[in-house]
């Protein structure tokens, strides 16, 4: 019974394999067209295209291609600005120290010379008045029209305690500490940004900002200005009508000179003519005593302090009011560049991209830079560059609207070969353009294996359903 059932049953069985593995073929057959047709397409440049113009990149080409006009955007003017000190502050120097006051005996009077200094051209200061004449002007201060128009009575500018000169149409021209030469060429350029006929002459009419002070034992007390050829202790002393001393044994010459004081015995002076011939600073305060008591040096010297006091007092009040007026401006810096990043964030702000595609670590919508211009490699290594483990280094493509390099064609593909490592430099020397599209092909097996990747499932699905 069991014999015959198995020779019944295996002629059954042996018909049937083939008739099973036709069906298993056909399925695996149906499965593999389907999927060439329709499961896998690899992205790449269609060089045969008639709309298409691959040039490889070469120094020519290069050259060609960033010769293209191209103005990179620029950042609003507000990044540009600062909240600024609205000029010098009043005041501008050290203050002197503590005055320095010799011990005197009445059987030694001591020989303080005063150091010599270095002859230097005059730098315009505070108080200091310039007289401007532009091209066609009279001569005369009078006729002085137009640009020359009246700050006080002279007709001329006086230079503020900022160092500046408020000039119509031109504004603040910040002149203090600079020689009449270098003056003469910041108002150049201050003409010029104005569009205004920059041909004149600039003079200083009247010397106020370095004075010297003499007292004591003069015929007048007066204050002398400084001007260009300097200013030497006789002239000084001649200015004030000389000396006024009956007994020379007894009397002396005090300079008081950035907190130190300085003594010259009248004999020393009139025994040494080179004496007479020691140049002066703004600020220094003479003094001719004629004993060996300080007190009425120390008078004098004290109102000149006095004054030193109330300009630092006035400087002080100026500094608190310019601190605050910087305040309010670098807010109003800070709130303008705010709501530029935020307008920015918000695609408010027009910006030109390039975009990145392919086999790539981020396929990404790429920024241009500010202000300069961005090459190739700035967008392949900026953004993290190609994956080496999928992406072809001989097929990087820079896709961009022809130009005079490809006449007729619609994109021009600039082709870099990178396999050859020494080519990249030639991506740090190619400049982007915005809406370029930089692509990176396949590598080979990666084409091959996404579609198997893609085929195999089918397959196996296939095969189960042909099972």
């Amino acid at each position: 019974m069991n014999v015959t059932i198995r020779s019944e049953i295996t002629p059954v069985k042996s018909a049937l394999v083939p008739r099973f593995r036709n069906k298993v073929l056909a399925g695996v057959m149906a499965a593999t067209l389907s999927a060439c047709g329709i499961t896998y397409h690899s992205p790449s440049v269609d060089e045969k295209a008639e709309d298409v113009t691959v040039l490889e990149l070469s120094p020519q080409v290069i050259a060609t291609a960033n010769s293209s006009a191209y103005m990179p955007r620029s950042l609003p003017a507000v990044f540009f600005s600062n909240a600024g000190s609205g000029g010098a502050a009043q005041g501008v120097g050290a203050l002197p120290a503590e005055p320095y006051l010799p011990e005197e005996t009445r059987q030694q009077l001591q020989y303080r010379p005063l150091p010599d200094i270095p002859s230097q051209p005059y730098r315009i200061g505070p108080g200091d008045e310039l007289l401007l004449a532009t091209k066609g002007s009279a001569s005369t201060v009078e006729q002085l029209t137009g640009l020359l128009a009246a700050a006080n009575s002279r007709q001329g500018y006086v230079v503020r305690e900022d160092g500046t000169i408020a000039i119509p149409d031109v504004g603040g021209v910040d002149v203090g500490g600079l020689t009449i030469e270098e003056a003469e060429n910041s108002l150049f350029q201050a003409l010029v940004n104005n569009q205004i006929d920059p041909t004149f002459s600039l003079e200083i009419s009247k010397f106020n900002s370095q004075r010297v002070a003499i007292g004591g034992a003069v015929k007048t007390s007066t204050v002398v200005a400084i001007t260009p050829s300097g200013l030497t202790l006789g002239e000084a002393l001649i200015a004030a009508g000389g000396v006024t001393v009956k007994d020379r044994e007894f009397a002396s010459i005090r300079i008081y000179r950035d907190g130190t004081l300085y003594q010259i015995p009248l004999n020393t002076y009139v025994e040494n003519p080179g004496l007479k011939d020691k140049l002066l600073r703004g600020g220094d305060a003479i003094f001719v005593d004629t004993t060996y008591d300080l007190d009425r040096a120390l008078a004098f010297y004290q109102a000149r302090i006095d004054v030193i006091a109330l300009r630092t007092s006035a400087r002080s009040s100026a500094m608190t009011i310019l601190q605050g007026e910087i305040a309010l401006r670098r807010s109003a810096l800070e709130e303008e560049r705010s709501n530029y990043e935020r307008r920015r964030s918000l695609g408010e702000e027009t910006r030109d991209y390039v975009y990145l595609t392919g086999e790539v670590t981020k396929q990404s919508r790429v920024p241009l830079p500010y202000g300069r211009r961005a090459t190739l490699a700035d967008v392949l290594f900026g953004e993290g560059g190609y994956v080496n483990t999928t992406g072809d280094p001989s097929q990087i493509y820079v896709l961009r609207g022809a130009d005079s390099l490809a006449p007729g064609a619609t994109v021009v593909a600039y082709h870099l070969d990178a396999e050859n490592i020494a080519n990249v430099v030639m991506a740090t020397r190619f400049e982007m353009r915005p809406n370029d599209v930089v692509f990176i092909e396949e590598q080979p097996i990666t084409k091959w294996n996404r579609a198997f990747q893609q085929f195999f499932p089918l397959l196996v699905q296939s095969a189960q359903d042909a099972i």
